[in-house]
């Protein structure tokens, strides 16, 4: 449907935030935007992309757009800066694609005056209905197709996705594998290290420091790799809009125990990983404890997981949905001109 509804409007204008492609700088919002860009190019579209830095760069680049364009926002830099885009919100059709809801009054001016709001989960678009009272397109993020994980016997090989910052939840992860250093295991925790470099060099420095490895960012096939040896995704943040690692662990048919917060329910399926409250190490180093002590556990979750890696949706599936969001909002422009 997203690719039929597309042929009507096929140009669009796109404002990432500067580092989108910096592979130092990896995250969700960063691949979402870079995905949905090639696609959109892939499937025919003229996609005009600049990325800017802050609020008058922005402004700059949204002047700079003719009269009656479609503009897709990245909410990184459109919902701090109603200054920047209400200006242009009767000649340009905005459409912002929030990433993470904020919950602060520019956001709400900015995405009051938007021709559409773009979420990525259903979590995230009911926060946004209670924030705001504002209806948003929910389309999620796809995940390439990758080769399955052998695993191991033990069950011991960890992985953690994530920038080492306290909203990901290391210091909770770290705490919670304190609670089972009596059982074999080791952890390699794939991530910047740059965003809080105080945080960073706390957790570096925790008890468990010879157990646990910090490698930095990885993308690629390096990124592949980690996957491929690992046994159990583990992520303990204390905010996620849909955990994007999640389903990249499931595309291998990996297992996750991961925190319950957000979109990574929805992410995560039926019976593909263990959920635990956020912010409770107790809770996250007793899921461990199961996982590791449990061949059977084990054994029902790698099935799950492999049963949801068939079900998870692929980026062109992404880019059809956003593409259909894109092209109504154009048609709607073209008729009032």
């Amino acid at each position: 449907m997203g690719q039929l509804r597309a042929s009507a409007v096929s140009e669009v204008h796109v404002i990432v935030p500067e580092g989108v492609d910096d592979p130092a700088r990896p995250s969700g919002g960063n691949t979402y935007d870079r995905r949905v860009c090639d696609g959109l190019a892939a499937l025919g579209w003229t996609v005009h992309e600049q990325a800017v830095a802050d609020a008058a760069a922005l402004a700059g680049a949204v002047e700079r757009i003719p009269d009656g364009a479609v503009v897709l926002l990245d909410g990184l830099i459109a919902s701090p800066a109603p200054e920047a885009l209400l200006p242009h919100s009767a000649r340009l059709r905005q459409v912002v694609l929030v990433h993470m809801p904020l919950g602060h009054a520019r956001e709400r001016e900015v995405l009051a005056e938007a021709a559409a709001v773009v979420v990525t989960s259903e979590w995230s678009r009911r926060r946004l209905d209670g924030f705001y009272g504002v209806s948003a397109h929910v389309v999620e993020p796809g995940v390439d197709p990758a080769g399955l994980a052998p695993g191991s016997a033990a069950g011991d090989a960890l992985l953690c996705v994530a920038a080492v910052t306290p909203g990901k939840g290391h210091d909770v992860l770290l705490d919670g594998l304190a609670t089972v250093s009596d059982l074999a295991w080791r952890c390699t925790c794939v991530g910047t290290l740059d965003r809080d470099p105080g945080f960073a060099a706390e957790v570096r420095g925790h008890a468990l420091r010879d157990r646990v490895r910090f490698v930095g960012p990885r993308t690629g096939a390096e990124l592949d790799r980690a996957y491929a040896d690992a046994d159990l995704l583990v992520l303990a943040s204390h905010a996620e809009t849909y955990g994007m690692v999640v389903t990249e662990a499931l595309a291998r048919g990996v297992p996750v125990l991961a925190t319950d917060v957000g979109g990574v329910r929805e992410a995560l399926g039926h019976g593909a990983g263990l959920l635990v409250p956020p912010g409770d190490p107790a809770a996250f180093g007793a899921a461990l404890r199961a996982w590791l002590g449990d061949a059977e556990l084990r054994a029902r979750l790698r099935r799950a997981a492999r049963e949801r890696r068939a079900s998870l949706r692929g980026w062109p599936e992404t880019t059809a949905d956003l593409a259909g969001v894109l092209a109504g909002v154009g048609a709607l422009s073209g008729a009032a001109r």
